[in-house]
């Protein structure tokens, strides 16, 4: 039996290298891709494959976003996020609205073709160091986004330049600073930014 997938990244050359990759497996057939997660819902939606392979970070609707909506309208594909950040506050949310696998873009692809099938036959998986890494840091009081913003923040970006990677107004992104400053309890975005690293939610 042949599983279908839906490829979603925003970079197409991973994306393309991924398709080619997963293609080569004789019980895997790439059905479908997008480049943001508006396309990925549409593809989704087109397409009913078996499993979703979702990048974290798209334009549009992130790779949780995304896999949130799925598990509404397309319930018989399993969502599996590949992602760079692997940050427990992440790990977490995308646990919470049904995601069954999350790992790093550092997989191999025959790890990742195994991931899938796992998925596919009703399993999870979850990379063992995400895992532990979310275990020892604790529950984190900020919120994806407000994680995301914090961390464009990090190396001392103006307002405009982090709504315009965002893809938020400058005031949206100065209330979630002004938010995330409150939730932990500092004087200001850099101090934030040193208490979320040094709790390992950055």
């Amino acid at each position: 039996m042949t599983i279908t997938i839906l490829l979603a990244d925003d970079e197409n050359l991973i994306r393309d290298a991924l398709a080619s990759l997963l293609g080569l497996q004789e019980d895997l057939e790439v059905v479908a891709q997008a480049a943001s997660g508006t396309e990925a819902i549409a593809a989704a939606a087109k397409h009913r494959p078996d499993v979703a392979v979702l990048d974290l970070q798209m334009p549009g609707a992130d790779g949780i976003e995304v896999a949130e909506h799925l598990g509404r309208e397309v319930p018989g594909c399993a969502a599996v996020i590949v992602t760079s950040h692997g940050r427990p506050g992440y790990l977490r949310k995308a646990l919470e609205v049904g995601v069954r696998g999350f790992v790093p873009k550092t997989v191999s692809a025959s790890v990742l073709a195994d991931v899938v099938r796992q998925v596919h036959q009703g399993g999870r998986y979850v990379d063992p160091e995400l895992a532990a890494d979310a275990i020892a840091s604790g529950a984190s009081p900020l919120t994806p986004r407000e994680s995301d913003v914090l961390e464009l923040a990090a190396d001392g970006a103006p307002v405009e330049e982090i709504a315009a990677r965002a893809h938020l107004s400058a005031g949206t992104v100065r209330n979630y600073l002004s938010a995330v400053v409150s939730k932990l309890g500092v004087a200001n975005r850099h101090e934030a930014v040193a208490r979320a690293r040094a709790q390992g939610w950055l």
